[in-house]
């Protein structure tokens, strides 16, 4: 008994630090902003008692509402486009080649470099002159070249294949070695065309489409479902940056899979197509909820990045549920509204509690 008691003061010891700052900043803080949020309190006077007043008074706030249709928006096509894309460039990555560790760690490198660093580049190439105008201006004045390159690529894999099919060979429609003959002929050829004067770069004027000071929205109609463009190019900066993070969590499930299973769908004629929904998805089904209950609280509480854009962007078109909350936390020269604040994010927390329970529904964490 003994021992067993000191095996137990040891254990505390060790978790003395982790407990300590887990009760002040944590149990203490969800304790006191749970109490604030029924007051009306300042950080001047005194808390005064109003009891659901915060909570109704949200509803009736313009920018919380914003805030809430920008935050449900950014999770669901944020977190769906990251779990889909990190999926699939797993499955590829999972594939023996040469090659591929130097291109995962490349990869990689943006989900460990500093948030503040990443937005800082992105907000540099959204500018009205800066990369992604610039490669958009390319891409008009080179397309008569990529449409005669696409063109040639078409019609001659077409050849090929259906040439190796007369000869009694299974050939693909996307036979890697065809498809690279088919490349190279048709690279010979875009550029003999281009010699011959027969297409030539197009003058286009520079693109000058606006990513951040604009509150214009796609679409325009429904209201609803309108995304303002800013918060679209906040959205591919963290699809960007997390796809690679969820990617290496699903490499690690894949390596688990058998790859027998594989052989005998080959076996059994089964395409890719088929072997990633009937074998991969239902593999990886425990860490697919892990990845989607990951990507929905980090979205839904997504900050730093619109913080650094601050004033390069209009507010109300970036504004989210944890921003709302810091916003009438510390809002400049005024007063803060800590009663309010605290009511946001007691919502805030409710709200992502609530949809991952939903979500738990939906996708089993337990494969049966």
């Amino acid at each position: 008994m003994k021992v067993k008691s000191r095996e137990t003061i040891a254990a505390l010891m060790f978790l003395a630090p982790f407990l300590i700052i887990l009760g002040i900043f944590f149990v203490y803080a969800c304790v006191r902003a749970v109490i604030f949020s029924f007051t009306d309190y300042n950080l001047f006077n005194t808390p005064r008692w109003v009891g659901l007043a915060n909570y109704t008074a949200l509803f009736r706030e313009a920018n919380f509402l914003r805030a809430l249709r920008n935050s449900i928006l950014y999770s669901i096509i944020v977190t769906t486009i990251q779990t889909i894309g990190a999926l699939i460039i797993a499955s590829i990555l999972n594939a023996k080649l040469k090659g591929l560790n130097l291109f995962r760690s490349a990869y990689y490198m943006p989900s460990i470099a500093s948030s503040v660093v990443i937005t800082l580049i992105f907000l540099w190439m959204y500018q009205r002159r800066g990369l992604f105008n610039y490669l958009a201006t390319q891409l008009l004045r080179y397309a008569p070249i990529i449409l005669i390159f696409l063109g040639f690529t078409l019609v001659i894999q077409t050849v090929l294949v259906l040439y190796e099919r007369l000869r009694g060979f299974p050939a693909k429609w996307f036979d890697p070695a065809l498809l690279v003959t088919s490349i190279l002929l048709s690279a010979a050829g875009t550029f003999v065309v281009s010699i011959l004067g027969l297409v030539s770069l197009r003058e286009v004027p520079p693109v000058d489409f606006i990513w951040l000071q604009t509150k214009q929205q796609i679409p325009s109609r429904p209201e609803f479902l309108a995304m303002p463009i800013p918060l679209i190019a906040i959205m591919i900066q963290n699809i960007f940056t997390t796809i690679p993070t969820f990617m290496l969590i699903f490499l690690a499930a894949l390596k688990d899979v058998p790859i027998s299973y594989y052989e005998a769908a080959s076996l059994d004629g089964a395409t890719a197509i088929q072997k990633f929904f009937h074998i991969t998805v239902p593999a990886v089904q425990p860490v697919l909820f892990l990845v989607v209950a990951l990507g929905m609280i980090g979205t839904l509480q997504m900050f730093d990045q619109v913080a650094i854009f601050g004033n390069a962007v209009p507010l109300e078109s970036v504004i989210t549920l944890a921003y709302f909350v810091y916003n009438r936390m510390f809002p400049g020269a005024q007063l803060p509204e800590v009663g309010l604040a605290s009511a946001a994010a007691i919502f805030l927390a409710l709200f992502t509690l609530t949809l991952v329970v939903l979500q738990r529904t939906i996708i089993k964490s337990e494969v049966k």
